[in-house]
């Protein structure tokens, strides 16, 4: 603005005016900054609300009344009283472990629940990040958390197919390529840890798998602890299924079925 031609007293108040005009506007500059930091930080802060409800969110495997989103030998496997039965009879003997397969994805990380009943001579368990095998069907390969009527074997982590025995009831294992598991520790005596498991009644498995290490846990109980550094034979995704295994006769029941992905 050109101010020659203005008296001095009305240029004074017009830099004056100016000046107050500035100040208000550095306000509202100031105020609008902030109502955008502020905003930001709500958003940011229900985003986290949000991915924090999704992380503790466990999703319904099974509905209790059909084999919607599962796949298995139906000779073995069947519905009866909102559970899955896994058994084998004297008509229907079994050559081969078979398993009812969860076509719901290819866990990696996740935490699994479930409760389960077998029977004295029964013995199954829970197989993750686990493949198929492409010559027998409904088999696989993988780590699982074994389950049996005798509780001999409940609660330790078995390779299916692989490396055998990864870490009885009871231990901390670590795994390396080409080396034996490394007894790292210990989470008790495994008959102390046993009596914490009933026999012929219904039972909690609670499997967490996050990075390489997997902990096996029955009725609350830590059972076993696997971190696997074996670089060439470990597996980071796989599917999951439920195990019949070759006995002559077995019951095993499943019900109440929950994973939720980390």
């Amino acid at each position: 603005m050109q101010f020659q031609h203005l008296p001095l007293h009305v240029v004074g108040k017009i830099v004056v005016l100016n000046k107050m005009v500035d100040k208000i506007n550095k306000k509202a500059m100031n105020q609008k900054l902030y109502f955008r930091f502020a905003l930001a930080i709500i958003m940011a802060s229900s985003a986290f609300t949000l991915s924090a409800q999704k992380q503790a969110h466990f999703i319904q495997m099974f509905d209790g009344k059909s084999m919607a989103g599962w796949d298995a030998d139906t000779t073995f496997w069947k519905v009866k009283e909102h559970s899955f039965v896994g058994e084998v009879t004297a008509l229907t003997p079994i050559k081969t472990n078979t398993f009812l397969i969860w076509r719901g994805g290819l866990p990696a990380n996740f935490e699994f629940k479930a409760k389960y009943k077998i029977s004295p001579e029964g013995n199954s368990g829970v197989n993750y990040r686990s493949e198929e095998l492409p010559d027998i069907k409904y088999a696989l390969k993988g780590y699982q958390a074994d389950i049996d009527g005798g509780n001999v074997y409940t609660g330790q982590n078995y390779e299916e197919r692989g490396r055998g025995f990864l870490a009885k009831r009871g231990e901390i294992a670590l795994l390396k390529t080409d080396k034996d598991p490394t007894i790292t520790g210990s989470l008790g005596n495994s008959d102390s840890l046993k009596r914490n498991i009933k026999l012929d009644d219904w039972n909690e498995i609670h499997i967490i798998v996050h990075h390489n290490r997997m902990k096996h846990y029955i009725n609350g109980v830590l059972m076993s602890d696997v971190t696997d550094e074996d670089l060439v034979k470990r597996k980071m995704k796989g599917v999951l299924g439920l195990q019949v295994h070759v006995m002559p006769t077995m019951k095993v029941q499943y019900r109440d079925l929950y994973i939720k992905l980390l």
